[in-house]
């Protein structure tokens, strides 16, 4: 019997389809010679057995679940296909393969020589997240391919590979990465043309998704009534609160060291390497602000993290968590999310007249264009009299609205 996704995903290291145990790998066979590796350690493995001139051969199409069931029967039909027409599928990747090394530059060779050379102006988390990127969708089919060589057409068959599945924005990142990679290929002597820069448009895009916000002054009041309310865990409460103040990314809010916070002067500094813009970013604090940390300070100070999870305090408050306590308070997911409050002051405080320019920087919202304009310190009185007048504000809707 064939294969489904569902027996695949699954299969356990160790543990037979039977349920019997092995401290071996072992093998679940598909169709038509292909099979699953699953091995005692480490990602399964696609391999496909064959015979060619009466010899038994076996080739490896790749890791699951890089490698999709429909993918791996895709690439046994076209190695069945090559069988068929009197090619040694071996032979000829031993010689794809020896090419490849003998003349250098290959697409992954230059991409991960690009990646080296740009990583240390990356955070860790981004410069991890575009290598595998290209590693899943790019070079287990171009990756040993010659930059000079690969065509628009051959880029275009890799990437509407991506987009076929319904990962739309990971193929557009991927048609961008190559674009830059191609550039670099070109400005090292590697390459003479660009095929990255012929796909441009040649894929709709997705439409952006919003983070759902609550911007009626209304909906605001009830929402931090409901904050105050909260039966949940204490610093989940506290966290709810401070992102309604500062306007911070989530990630920012469950992340917060106290190291970075100096209550004598009222001032969060978040380092560039925990930065999205990798640049040190300043918040004010209000004197709201300060009376939660202040409030929380007796129960984590002693630790590293503001808001740590409820289950070890050596590590930040789960990504669910600000998300969940909304749900519990009877605010769904179209209504307003942990995002949200960026969006719910962005809004409130354009609408109230506020210079746009203190407010993106409040957000850490400078594009390339006009961030040399600033530097760490610039607006941050006004910033500081901003947000204390939004606390303020918020102080006001809670009580009389």
């Amino acid at each position: 019997m064939p294969l489904t996704d569902k027996q695949i995903k699954n299969l356990k290291p160790g543990i037979r389809p039977d349920k019997s145990e092995t401290n071996k790998p072992y093998k679940v066979s598909d169709s038509h010679g292909l099979y699953i590796e699953v091995p005692l350690k480490g990602s399964k493995r696609w391999r496909y057995k064959f015979y060619f001139e009466g010899t038994e051969r076996k080739l490896s199409l790749g890791t699951y679940p890089k490698i999709s069931l429909k993918e791996a029967r895709q690439k046994r039909d076209d190695i069945r296909k090559k069988i068929d027409a009197g090619i040694d599928p071996s032979y000829e990747r031993r010689k794809k393969r020896l090419n490849a090394s003998v003349s250098g530059n290959t697409y992954e060779e230059v991409a991960r020589e690009w990646h080296a050379r740009n990583k240390a102006n990356w955070t860790k988390k981004y410069a991890d997240l575009t290598l595998s990127r290209l590693e899943q969708n790019a070079f287990p089919w171009i990756g040993d391919r010659q930059i000079d060589k690969i065509t628009a057409p051959e880029l275009l068959t890799v990437i509407k590979r991506v987009f076929d599945r319904g990962a739309i924005e990971t193929a557009h990142r991927i048609r961008r990465l190559s674009n830059t990679i191609f550039k670099f290929a070109i400005a090292n002597g590697m390459t003479e043309t660009n095929p990255a820069a012929a796909l441009e448009g040649a894929f709709p895009t997705q439409k952006v998704k919003h983070h759902s916000a609550v911007t009626e002054p209304k909906k605001v009041a009830e929402l931090l009534r409901a904050i105050d309310g909260y039966s949940g865990h204490f610093a989940t409460r506290c966290a709810l609160k401070l992102s309604a103040l500062v306007m911070n990314r989530p990630i920012n809010i469950r992340a917060a060291e106290w190291g970075d916070i100096d209550l004598e002067n009222s001032v969060w500094r978040i380092h560039m390497g925990r930065m999205k813009s990798r640049r040190t970013h300043i918040i004010p604090l209000s004197r709201q602000a300060l009376e939660i940390l202040e409030e929380i300070r007796p129960l984590t100070g002693e630790g590293k993290y503001v808001f740590p999870c409820m289950r070890s305090k050596a590590r930040p408050m789960s990504e669910n968590t600000i998300c969940a306590a909304l749900r519990r308070m009877g605010f769904s997911g179209e209504e307003m999310s942990a995002h949200g409050f960026r969006g719910m002051a962005s809004t409130l405080l354009h609408e109230k007249g506020y210079n746009s320019d203190w407010v993106e920087r409040q957000l850490a919202h400078i594009d390339s264009s006009t961030r040399s304009a600033y530097n760490h310190a610039q607006h941050l009185d006004d910033r500081a009299k901003m947000l204390q007048e939004w606390a303020d504000y918020l102080d006001e809707l809670r009580i009389n609205f």
